[in-house]
């Protein structure tokens, strides 16, 4: 049986999602607890990585169970009986056998979490980016418009030893919002690059900061460069949910 997972974690203290030589990791995590249920390793396929400290509350996953013992819903009890309490599975149903968790994701929507002000509540602390200096919320609100549609997002990119194909990828929707000192940023698109979030989410507030201009975001979407070197903190982000 194939299973389709929902996932939802606190990033904080693991190493991103991908599995690493520390074990460290949410995939390595659900391993070791489908480990302990069946015999053999049973491998994990999300629907991508997330960094290490970044968090989710819809990411997808697909493991192959031959274990007949358990219907998905036990299989979701079963998992939690064995991971750690900042890692849960929120759902388990079964899935059509060609179902592949990353290979048939059409977008993904993603949330970035800022606190505008001096002090940050503790209830908020690891879950949003901490900014001291009083933003213009007019400002973030325009430049995150720039970046709507279909662009070359490579000075939006950290480098990775394997480049992708292509940097061109299409945000459908950026949600701006403000509540008192809180500004949530949330981008639905087709994919994205290596730390593209977070580093359009530095840009805006050092836009919304005054230290770089409108202009120099549009040109640097028009010619691709150079890349931004400011990337917003992993604590911010968020993986809301993958869109099949």
């Amino acid at each position: 049986m194939r299973l389709r997972l929902t996932v939802a974690y606190d990033g904080t203290r693991f190493s991103g999602w991908q599995s690493q030589p520390d074990g460290n990791t949410i995939q390595d995590y659900l391993e070791k607890a489908f480990a302990a249920l069946c015999s053999g390793r049973v491998p994990v396929h999300g629907s991508g990585r997330t960094d290490a400290g970044v968090h989710a509350s819809g990411q997808c996953a697909h493991a192959d169970v031959t274990d007949g013992r358990f219907d998905p819903p036990a299989w979701m009890h079963a998992l939690n009986a064995h991971l750690p309490a900042e890692i849960r599975v929120m759902q388990a149903r079964q899935a059509r056998e060609n179902f592949h968790a990353r290979f048939q994701a059409r977008g993904k929507v993603y949330r970035y979490t800022i606190w505008n002000g001096p002090v940050i509540p503790p209830l908020e602390n690891h879950r949003a980016w901490h900014v001291h200096q009083q933003l213009d919320f007019e400002i973030l609100k325009s430049v995150c418009s720039l970046f709507i549609g279909t662009h070359d997002f490579a000075a939006f990119s950290a480098k990775r030893s394997k480049e992708p194909e292509s940097t061109e990828r299409t945000i459908r929707a950026l949600r701006v919002v403000r509540s008192g000192q809180k500004m949530t940023l949330t981008f639905e698109g087709d994919g994205f690059l290596y730390k593209m979030v977070r580093m359009l989410a530095g840009a805006a507030v050092r836009c919304a900061m005054g230290r770089i201009s409108a202009e120099e975001l549009a040109e640097r979407l028009q010619v691709g460069f150079p890349r931004m070197s400011h990337v917003a903190p992993a604590c911010g982000l968020c993986l809301l949910r993958v869109v099949y």
